[in-house]
């Protein structure tokens, strides 16, 4: 009884070193992931007449990035993409905590091979913010999202798109433009949340109460947004 004992005290120690290494990496993920998030955002933003529409970026709630979407189809399309969400609290404070998310859906046009991009949308309303915060959200069905219009000084009030509760981009091989993204289905990534925040944080505590303990690593988000849009949103009841 006592080898089989110090059998298994032996045999837990290694498995627990392994644990905790496979939670290190994927914090170092996430980490990686937001820092890609704000050169992104600075990559678009410095675009010669071709950034998201100041007042917009004012308008919006929050900012969602996926850093690299992959995109493949072969006589269909398809995507999968992983990313970061961040809502200013309550819809009109400062831009808060990262959520991890995952964008999947169908074909957005047939296509033949693939490529990879950066995805950001801008939620430009309440109703779209509680939607994202809960399992997952359906663009076209939970919530309304058009092709985002660019242009540094483009008004948002002349904008066709503003009816849309979520505005979409997409960046790739320097070309930045409007996408539609209907059918996809963006939900939250509850395992990296729980990494970051613990088990008992919710969508709605990180993005919109933002209760949770402050992440040293999405300092270079807040201030990336901050730069662009520190101020604005729309109030956010729950």
């Amino acid at each position: 009884m006592r080898r089989m004992l110090l059998f298994l005290l032996l045999a837990a120690v290694p498995l627990s070193t392994f644990a905790q290494s496979s939670e290190n990496k994927r914090l170092r993920d996430i980490d990686s992931q937001i820092r890609r998030a704000s050169y992104d955002i600075n990559a678009i933003m410095a675009a010669p007449d071709k950034a998201i529409p100041s007042d917009l970026l004012d308008k919006a709630v929050c900012v969602g990035i996926i850093p690299s979407e992959l995109k493949f189809a072969f006589m269909f399309g398809g995507t999968y993409g992983r990313g970061v969400l961040v809502c200013r609290k309550n819809g009109t404070g400062e831009w808060g905590e990262p959520a991890m998310f995952t964008l999947g859906g169908g074909s957005f046009g047939l296509q033949i091979g693939g490529a990879e991009s950066s995805v950001i949308f801008l939620v430009m309303n309440a109703k779209g913010a509680r939607e994202l915060t809960t399992s997952n959200a359906k663009i076209g069905v939970d919530v309304t999202g058009a092709a985002g219009p660019v242009g540094r000084h483009l008004a948002a009030s002349t904008t066709g798109q503003m009816g849309a509760e979520i505005l979409t981009y997409s960046r790739s091989h320097g070309i930045f433009a409007g996408i539609s993204l209907d059918g996809a289905v963006i939900k939250q990534d509850l395992e990296d949340d729980r990494a970051l925040y613990g088990a008992n944080a919710t969508p709605k505590d990180i993005l919109i109460r933002q209760t949770v303990t402050k992440r040293p690593g999405a300092r270079v988000l807040n201030r990336t947004l901050d730069k662009y849009s520190p101020h604005g949103g729309q109030p956010i009841t729950l």
